[in-house]
């Protein structure tokens, strides 16, 4: 088994984590990011056997198999994708075997069977009793994160600290990115941060739950949005916000080995030059809410800032700024009293 951990920190979770990569669902993608690295690494055992196929055993009803297949076919054209399970003809029967290739280990309860991925950025939890919207989930469907009933009375208090958009410190301590992502996911787990309960769209049209743990990626996402509107100007964190959702896009349909994720980059790490400071978070009974920003690139002035007296901004200015700035209202409103009556038919 090959731990491929720093390779998925530094090049998927993290390139993800800076461009805000996460639905406004709260969908953590743990497991569409963890494909792209699962293909490069079949494709590099492939060039080392000389090989001329790979296999996988994806489901067939969600979206693995054609993430896995397309991040393949982007690296290696020439090479086979072989996919056994679509022979299968008997699910229950091909189930567990599928899973178990897959990495997706299959779980027994006394309420049923379901299927799990899990990787650094996270846990989705899906298949079996869990998927029916209808009922309310398993006990024992969590692992990462403890019910928000169960946490502490008392919240917890949490630093984290960003070069150019990428953690690098949790309470003044510096942490190598593995170890950050799983201490942090530790403290908020704790704290009940971190569970995602939601529908999930499937390439079928279904429309099951899906319980997705996510406490580090929460917390990192909630961070580094917070301190990016802190020290980048409102056009550009707007026009960011369109980006976001593109690459959430790509990397949710399998296409992280494009030019178009490659031309987003670049986008994403010119605003990220910025993106350096501090995040103060309160954690507590699964909430987390961020309570101060501090950054050397704050678009952030205290004298020019209060709306009372003291303030710098001058005044006749600030008068003149608000009459142009209304112009083009005060133009197109009535030139007439004529003008602002009520047509006849409705007053009528």
């Amino acid at each position: 088994m090959l731990d491929a951990r720093e390779e998925l920190a530094h090049d998927f979770i993290m390139p993800a984590l800076q461009a805000g990569a996460m639905y406004p669902d709260r969908l953590s993608l743990a497991t569409a990011l963890g494909r792209p690295l699962l293909a490069r690494k079949m494709v590099e055992i492939a060039e080392i056997e000389q090989a001329g196929a790979v296999a996988h055993l994806c489901a067939n009803e969600g979206k693995e198999a054609v993430r896995l297949e397309r991040a393949v076919r982007a690296l290696a054209p020439s090479l086979a994708v072989l996919a056994p399970s679509r022979e299968v003809q008997t699910m229950d029967a091909g189930a567990p075997a599928r899973a178990t290739a897959d990495r997706r280990p299959t779980t027994a309860s006394a309420k049923g069977r379901f299927g799990i991925h899990d990787n650094l950025r996270g846990r989705s939890i899906g298949c079996g009793s869990p998927e029916d919207p209808r009922a309310e989930p398993p006990e024992n469907v969590c692992r990462l994160t403890r019910h928000p009933m169960r946490a502490p009375d008392e919240p917890a208090c949490v630093e984290l600290s960003f070069e150019r958009g990428a953690p690098t410190s949790i309470n003044g301590i510096a942490m190598p990115i593995v170890e950050l992502i799983t201490s942090l996911g530790t403290i908020a787990g704790a704290h009940g941060v971190g569970c995602i309960d939601m529908g999930k769209h499937r390439v079928l049209g279904i429309e099951p739950r899906e319980i997705h743990e996510a406490p580090a990626t929460v917390l990192l996402h909630a961070a580094h949005q917070a301190l990016q509107k802190l020290v980048v100007p409102p056009d550009l964190e707007r026009f960011s916000r369109t980006v976001s959702l593109q690459y959430a896009d790509l990397i949710d349909n399998g296409l992280w080995f494009t030019p178009l994720r490659e031309a987003l980059d670049a986008f994403v790490g010119r605003v990220q030059h910025r993106v350096s400071g501090t995040i103060r978070m309160t954690l507590f009974k699964g909430d987390c809410r961020v309570v101060e920003c501090r950054s050397p690139h704050a678009l952030y002035d205290q004298g020019s800032a209060p709306c009372g007296d003291g303030g710098t901004i001058d005044r006749p200015a600030a008068a003149g700024f608000a009459k142009f700035g209304g112009l083009p209202v005060e133009l197109s409103a009535p030139k007439s009293p004529a003008r602002r009556r009520r047509p006849a038919a409705a007053r009528a």
